[in-house]
This record gives structure tokens, C-alpha cells and sequence, in this order.
């Protein structure tokens, strides 16, 4: 099997490894010709599902073959991942390859820097040094003191390696996305940086609340449900985020928020599947102002969990939240791209916890 590929956007490809990394050590790597699929499936909390375009956000000069209709299967180690894109941020350029090292199957990781050089005398050399944060990689540098003498700039060649593991495709077959019903509303959320703030925000309230009604004595499962975050929203544009306790009842309320429209194309009976839409019968419900108790649909969420889902908004682009009233929330974040071509998607299954 073979996979090598140049990536156009190391910052971006390093903040979605961060921000995969804050949800499980692990991820489920799909690769085939037209997709890079990487997948987090936690013992507890939320999925992620990240569909990339494999010439589109993050990769260019894409290249793969196996012997299993082209799909090569990987469980990758995301620390060691992002530890090792982020030594190439500052890189002229970067390429990534499926390889082995004493029979270990590696994602090497090849990154090129230029750099001015300086003079050390007409004959002498010039000399690297790994970053110290790095734990594996050869480094050599193309250059002769002659460069250095003259101020000719310098490049230095830098290669990571991180572990993985090659999945059959018995391994992986019984895995796959949750399956949800369609949901009773769909909003834009506001910016994730913003709704991160104020979640963070509740969840240390409803943590120091706890400890004041129980004091020392309160024990974890007490904690953790006090961490509990309640969000809903409606199809007139708002969303409320919300903490109940028995010492405090806070929350907030945005207006004026986008419900995009259905596209035909994608429901289930066309303009007919969406005259029957859940999200068409909301619709009819509730107010723009947000004070009607009509036409909300309700998910409880795990305030620390939610942190971390919402570390994915460094990576800008917008976010649709699907509610299925007491089920679930589907978070769908689109990645920017400037070619015009369909957006890479990264979808979030967070589970709802009962009243």
C-alpha cells in the first residue's frame, strides 16, 4: 500500500488534530482517493466524524493505492500527530507519507524551512538543531559555509515519524455514524469562541455552587451532574444556553440567528419531505423575540465535554447545530476553502442527557 501527499495548509490541519486530540488519544484514519476521514469514537462522550476533501482544505498532490479498492485503514496517535505538525508551522513546505521503519508501520511527516544564513568564515559549515520538544526525527540541512559567507539563504530538511497501526477492513466494517431522526430544529450558531466563553463560564459556576451547597464532602457524581448545561433553540432564530441548581439559574439568549433552509435535494420526498419536516411544524411555533415557551427543542449536554467540542471553533467557518428534541445535537462545522469546490464537513453527535 502506498500514501503520500503535500499539505497546502499545515495551520489548519494542526488545529483540527488539536482540536480531535481534546475529545480522544486516538483517532480512526479512512483514507481513499476522493476522502480523509478521520474518526472519534470515545468510550464516553462525543463522536466525531471529519470528512476532508483530499485536495481541497488541507491536502494537495494526493496519492494512494492499496490492494483494498484503494482504502488505506489507520489508528492514529493524535498527541504525537500534532506535536509533530506543529514543528512545521513555520515550513516553506510539507509532505506527509505512509511508510515503515524496522518492520513499524510510520506517517512521516517531511518538513522543509529556509532560512538566511549567516557568516562563520569563508570555509566553515553550517550546523542544526532539532527542536528539543520533538521526540523522534533526522534533520540535515542543505548548505556549505559558502552559503553562510555570502548571506545565501539555508535549508534545513526536518523528518518526524509517528506510529501508527494498519486496520484491516474486517476491523473497521461494523463501525459507522450514529444514526439520529431528523431533527426538530437547525440554527447557525453564533461564533464558538463566543458560546465557549460563556459555556466555560457556567460550567465553573455550577462547580462552585456545587461545592458551596455540598461542601467538601460533595462527592463526583454529584459534581458532574451540576456540570450539566442546557441548550435549546427554536426556528425563529434563537438559541438560549442554560444552568439549573439548587444555588443558581442562569442563562443566556441569542436572537436574531439564522435557520438555513432545507435544501430539497437532500430530504426524504423533496417539497414534500419538507412540508412534513419536524423543523417545518416548529417553525409554526414560538416567536423571534425568544419569550415564547413554544416550538423550543431541549438538549442537556455535559459542560466539560462541551468545552472541549467547542475548541473546534479555531478553526473558523460556520457551524450548524441540529436538535433532536431530548436526543441529541448534531453539530455540523464547515472548513473555509477558497476554491469554490463542496466545503469539507466535521460532524459532532453529542448525546442528550434525560431531564
Amino acid at each position: 500500500m502506498r500514501f503520500k501527499a503535500s499539505i497546502q495548509n499545515i495551520s489548519t490541519f494542526t488545529k483540527l488534530t488539536a482540536s480531535l486530540n481534546s475529545l480522544g488519544p486516538l483517532a480512526w484514519v479512512k483514507l481513499s482517493e476522493n476522502q480523509a476521514c478521520f474518526t472519534i469514537i470515545p468510550e464516553q462522550g462525543t463522536q466525531v466524524w471529519a470528512y476532508l476533501r483530499t485536495q481541497d482544505t488541507i491536502f494537495e498532490s494526493y496519492t494512494i493505492q492499496s490492494a483494498a479498492d484503494n482504502i488505506i485503514n489507520l489508528e492514529v496517535p493524535l498527541t504525537s500527530l500534532t506535536r509533530a505538525l506543529k514543528s512545521a508551522l513555520q515550513a516553506t513546505s510539507a509532505s506527509i507519507r505512509l511508510t515503515k521503519k524496522d518492520n513499524i508501520p510510520l506517517l512521516a511527516l517531511t518538513i522543509v524551512t529556509t532560512s538566511s544564513g549567516t557568516s562563520r568564515g569563508a570555509f566553515g559549515t553550517t550546523t542544526g538543531t532539532s527542536n528539543p520538544d520533538d521526540a523522534f526525527g533526522d534533520e540535515h540541512e542543505a548548505g556549505t559555509g559558502f552559503d553562510s559567507a555570502f548571506g545565501r539563504d539555508r535549508e534545513t530538511i526536518v523528518t518526524q515519524e509517528v506510529p501508527v497501526r494498519v486496520l484491516s477492513p474486517e476491523t473497521v466494517s461494523g463501525l459507522h455514524e450514529p444514526r439520529c431522526r431528523e431533527p426538530d430544529v437547525h440554527i447557525m450558531l453564533p461564533p464558538l469562541i463566543q458560546l465557549k466563553s460563556i459555556s466555560d463560564r457556567f460550567t465553573k459556576l455550577a462547580l462552585v455552587g456545587a461545592k458551596s451547597v455540598g461542601g467538601s464532602t460533595v462527592t463526583a457524581a454529584v459534581s458532574s451532574q451540576r456540570t450539566r448545561l442546557e441548550m435549546a433553540a427554536n426556528m425563529h432564530g434563537c438559541l438560549r444556553l442554560s444552568i439549573q441548581s439548587d444555588a443558581m439559574n442562569i442563562s443566556s439568549v441569542w436572537t436574531g440567528l439564522s435557520n438555513p433552509e432545507l435544501d430539497p435535494s437532500q430530504v426524504l420526498g423533496g417539497e414534500e419531505g419538507i412540508r412534513e419536516h419536524p423543523s417545518t411544524r416548529m417553525k409554526e411555533l414560538g416567536s423571534a423575540d425568544g419569550r415564547s415557551e413554544e416550538g423550543w427543542a431541549t438538549v442537556r449536554i455535559d459542560g466539560k465535554d462541551w468545552g472541549k467540542v467547542m475548541s473546534v471553533g479555531r478553526l473558523g467557518g460556520k457551524v450548524i447545530a441540529c436538535f433532536c428534541h431530548e436526543h441529541a445535537l448534531i453539530l455540523y462545522v464547515y472548513l473555509p476553502n477558497d476554491n469554490g469546490m463542496d466545503e469539507s464537513v466535521l460532524t459532532y453527535y453529542v448525546s442528550s442527557y434525560s431531564a
